[in-house]
C-alpha cells in the first residue's frame, strides 16, 4: 500500500521498489529509519522510569495532571523555537484541528491509561506488556489496510505474547488494577498507531502549505490535548489533591516534572518521526 512506502522503498518489509526503469531507488531512507527508531526508543524508556518516578517515589496521586504538565512544557518549548525562527510550524487552523481532534482523543487516553498503569505495575511487567500491542497492531494493520506480514514477523509476535503470559503469571506483585489499565492503554496505543499515520497524510491535505513538519504535529498534538486534559483532571477529582498535596510546594518535585516534560517533548518528536519513516507495526 502506498500508506506505507516513502521514497520508492516498502519500509515495512525493508524492500526497495523499482520506479519507471529497472534501477532499483537508494535505501537512504533505512538510515533515517534506524536513527529515528533508536531516538524513539531511548525517549520511550527514560519516559517510563521518570513516570514511575513521579507516580511511585512521590506517591504522586494526579496522574492526568502530570500527563497535562508534560505536554504544556511541550507546547511552550514549541511555541518559543517557532517564535525565535528556529523552527517552522503551521498555523493552527479550526478546519485542520477538527481533522486532528479525533486521533488526539485517543493521544490522551494513551497518555493516561499509560500513567494510570504505571501507578500499579512496576516498570518490567509495563515493558512486557506492551509487547500485546504489537500484536493488536499487526493483526489491525491485516484487516484495516490489507498489510499482510511473513511467518516471521508472525513467529516474533507469538514470542512477544508467550513472554507476556509467562511475565503475567509470575508476576509476584500482580494487582488487577493495574493490568487493567495495562490491557486497556494496549488497545488504545495500538489505535493511536494504526490511526496516525492515516490522520498525518488527511491533515497535510489541509495546511496551508500543503505539508505537515514533526513539531507542526507535536504543537497540535499537545495543545489539543490541554483542555481535554483539564476536563478529565477535574472529572477525576485531582483538583482537591492539588490543592491538599505539599507536593507542589517542593522545587525538587516541578524540577523532576520539567524533565518529564522535555521528555514527553522527545517522545511526541521522536513517535512522529519515526511513524513517519516506517509503518505502524514497526513503530509500536
Amino acid at each position: 500500500m502506498k500508506l506505507y512506502e516513502h521514497d520508492g522503498v516498502d519500509l515495512e518489509d525493508g524492500k526497495t521498489l523499482k520506479s519507471g526503469g529497472d534501477k532499483p531507488i537508494p535505501r537512504k531512507i533505512h538510515n533515517r529509519a534506524l536513527l529515528s527508531g533508536l531516538a524513539y526508543c531511548i525517549s520511550s524508556c527514560s519516559m517510563i522510569l521518570v513516570n514511575k518516578f513521579v507516580l511511585s517515589s512521590y506517591n504522586f496521586n494526579a496522574g492526568i495532571f502530570l500527563m497535562l504538565y508534560q505536554n504544556f512544557v511541550s507546547v511552550i518549548i514549541v511555541v518559543g523555537l517557532s517564535l525565535m525562527g528556529l523552527i517552522t510550524t503551521e498555523p493552527l487552523t479550526l478546519r485542520l484541528m477538527k481533522v486532528w481532534f479525533p486521533v488526539n482523543v485517543i493521544f490522551v487516553g494513551m497518555l493516561i491509561t499509560s500513567m494510570f498503569s504505571l501507578k500499579y505495575i512496576n516498570v518490567a511487567m509495563v515493558t512486557v506488556l506492551k509487547n500485546v500491542t504489537n500484536v493488536i497492531t499487526a493483526v489491525g494493520e491485516m484487516y484495516l489496510f490489507n498489510k499482510q506480514h511473513d511467518n516471521r514477523v508472525w513467529a516474533a509476535l507469538f514470542l512477544m505474547i508467550i513472554s507476556a503470559v509467562s511475565g503475567g503469571i509470575t508476576d509476584l506483585s500482580f494487582n488487577a488494577v493495574g493490568y487493567a489499565w495495562q490491557i486497556a492503554n494496549c488497545f488504545l496505543t495500538a489505535s493511536y498507531s494504526l490511526t496516525l499515520r492515516k490522520t498525518m497524510d488527511t491533515a497535510k491535505q489541509v495546511t496551508q502549505s500543503g505539508n505537515l513538519n514533526e513539531f507542526s504535529m507535536v504543537l497540535l498534538n499537545n495543545t489539543l490535548s490541554l483542555p481535554l486534559g483539564l476536563l478529565l483532571s477535574y472529572f477525576f477529582n485531582e483538583m482537591d489533591y492539588l490543592y491538599q498535596t505539599p507536593l507542589l510546594r517542593l522545587p525538587s518535585f516541578w524540577m523532576v516534572m520539567t524533565l518529564s516534560g522535555l521528555l514527553g517533548l522527545a517522545i511526541s518528536f521522536t513517535s512522529m518521526w519515526f511513524l513517519h519513516q516506517t509503518g505502524a507495526t514497526t513503530y509500536r
